[in-house]
């Protein structure tokens, strides 16, 4: 048996097989033309410099990864694709809005 916290999340369980339905659940990837992905720029946490942050992706890790791949291929510059977040470093939001538009994806600028 598990107990929960106050926002019904379980903090721990002495059940040597508990697995939480999160856990069970693979995302399935939704199609580039029904995605509607924010474009952000980002400075905040990271010493002044600028990266592009791209939100809102629906589907699984494998995916997310390597549609980050080949954002920061294509832009010549590292970052990294987790938790549901594409991180590209610099200020490539223009550049990584025309690749994401030409993948089929819908963009929407966020921020100034």
């Amino acid at each position: 048996m598990g107990r929960k916290s106050k926002n019904n999340r379980v903090v721990y369980s002495t059940n040597p097989d508990f697995t939480t339905e999160a856990e069970n659940e693979e995302q399935e990837t939704i199609s580039p033309s029904e995605q509607l992905l924010e474009v952000h720029l980002d400075k905040k946490n990271r010493s002044g410099k600028v990266a592009v942050v791209v939100k809102n992706f629906i589907g699984n890790d494998d995916d997310l990864k390597s549609l980050g791949k080949s954002l920061k291929a294509s832009c010549g510059v590292g970052g990294s694709a987790k938790d549901g977040e594409i991180i590209i470093q610099g200020d490539n939001r223009e550049k990584v809005m025309q690749l994401l538009s030409k993948m089929g994806y819908k963009t929407k600028r966020v921020g100034s």
